[in-house]
């Protein structure tokens, strides 16, 4: 028989306790209390049964700690088996991905794992199964995200132009204001809600195909929205038109809705209604027109994605009253959840100076 493994000395038994009453790890409890036991001067048959282990498995454990203390008896992952890909092939993936498919090229517009695996055997003549590389994909910190509207005529350096341009915007904005005046920044859209509903992915038992209801009617009613991201509340009416005289009506909304001795800095696209002379402003707003054709920098475009993708998808609108009471519905739900907006609307390059 061999002999006894020596324990290290440098941990009493109180202090590998005080290490297991700390650990949130069962497995490293129970292993921490057999090697405690054993540095009381228990046998090692003890600790076994104290460990409901066989005594080979004690002495495992009695070497994980010599070698690195109390958290060499942490439960380990096991390590799996090798990955298919080297880092020439993760780099090259990422670029391809970072690009985008060439569709005259590829026969897609937007990646999938299935194309991503054809890449790989085109490119590099290596044969990985989609849920290998789906795997991969999410260890290089990959995952499939909605993409933000981005409109085809835009001119990126506008968005930059803007970004930096606007906290001296604001200081000009504020003083014009009476010293002190709080300012609260939101953002306006509008969005046009139908019978003629979307159809959004949804969750099936793999090899189905789940099926959604779809109305070709097109009775239709227009929300006009606004939120206040750092407050976590918004200003909406739902109007059966989008004219200078709806979004008067909104205007009013959203002045209600800004805290009293405050000023509304209200950001907008350069639709005509939004800017047209006509208007009657509040007193308690300033309009800040956003550069054209840049709807990323427009949260309540993603507060859009949000309600369709939620509570005005896949479904049947029995009327034009009807389509008013579920956009009403879906606005009131979100207005109840005030860190919803936050965590939509929060924008650092607004919010974080």
């Amino acid at each position: 028989m061999a002999a006894a493994v020596k324990l290290r000395d440098d941990f009493s038994s109180v202090q590998v306790r005080a290490f297991a009453r700390m650990s949130k790890d069962a497995a490293q409890v129970r292993r921490l209390l057999a090697i405690a036991m054993i540095l009381d001067g228990g046998s090692r048959s003890a600790a076994a049964l104290t460990g409901g282990v066989t005594l080979q498995i004690v002495r495992d454990w009695v070497l994980r700690f010599n070698a690195d203390g109390p958290d060499g008896l942490a439960t380990r992952k096991a390590p799996g088996p090798d990955t298919i890909l080297n880092d020439t092939h993760r780099r090259a993936l990422a670029d391809a991905i970072e690009a985008g498919p060439i569709p005259a090229v590829h026969g897609v517009v937007r990646w999938r794992i299935i194309d991503l695996v054809q890449w790989l055997w085109d490119e590099f003549k290596v044969s990985i199964s989609k849920q290998a590389l789906g795997h991969e994909l999410r260890t290089m910190g990959y995952r499939k995200l909605s993409a933000r509207p981005r409109h085809r005529g835009q001119r990126p350096e506008d968005i930059a132009i803007f970004k930096n341009n606007f906290p001296a915007r604001l200081a000009q904005i504020r003083r014009s204001l009476p010293k002190g005046t709080r300012i609260e920044l939101w953002w306006q859209d509008e969005a046009r809600i139908g019978q003629k509903t979307q159809i959004t992915r949804r969750w099936a038992k793999r090899g189905t195909r789940p099926v959604a209801p779809r109305d070709l009617r097109r009775a239709s009613a227009w929300i006009f929205g606004a939120i206040c991201p750092a407050e976590g509340k918004g200003a909406a009416l739902v109007m059966p038109r989008c004219n200078s005289e709806a979004m008067d009506m909104h205007l009013a909304e959203i002045s209600s809705q800004v805290a009293p001795g405050a000023h509304a800095v209200l950001m907008l696209d350069q639709a005509g209604w939004h800017l047209s002379g006509k208007l009657t402003i509040p007193d308690n707003i300033t309009l800040l027109p956003l550069p054209p054709k840049c709807p990323e920098l427009n949260p309540v475009e993603n507060v859009w994605q949000f309600l369709r993708e939620n509570w005005l998808s896949n479904r049947i609108f029995s009327s034009y009253d009807n389509v008013v009471d579920h956009c009403c519905h879906a606005w009131n739900r979100l207005i109840d959840q005030p860190w919803r907006i936050m965590s939509i609307g929060l924008r650092h390059w607004a919010h974080g100076f």
